[in-house]
């Protein structure tokens, strides 16, 4: 779960990296759990059609393919690409908040339940 939260606060970084991006109109390409970057946009980038992946910690939920989207992407790569009301990066720094306090629950519970083995087995002597 540690892990889990350091690698959303990257993909954070990432998303705030994009707020200066080019705004497109786009179109959901292939829609998957957005979350974990399986999601595709299409979108006209220097004349040109772009099918790119959203980044891990996209939003969007339960989109449909053909919905429409704003996305932000690198002028020098359009593949690089976000949804524009991702770029701030809050919804993936809550999600890798809660991530965080479910490892330190866990790891709490577990630290409380090797005590206990700890005092069942010294009151057995």
């Amino acid at each position: 779960m540690a892990a889990l939260s350091l690698l959303l606060l990257s993909a954070a970084q990432h998303l705030r990296s994009l707020q200066g991006g080019v705004q497109a109109p786009a179109t959901l390409h292939e829609a998957g759990s957005c979350i974990l970057g399986d999601c595709r946009v299409e979108f006209e980038a220097n004349g040109r059609t772009v099918v790119a992946n959203l980044p891990v910690g996209s939003s969007g939920g339960k989109r449909s393919v053909g919905d429409r989207m704003t996305v932000r992407y690198q002028a020098d790569d359009p593949r690089v690409v976000a949804r524009e009301d991702d770029v701030d990066g809050s919804g993936v720094v809550l999600l890798a908040m809660t991530a965080g306090v479910g490892a330190l629950a866990f790891l709490l519970l577990s630290v409380m339940a090797a005590v206990q083995v700890v005092r069942r087995r010294l009151s057995r002597r």
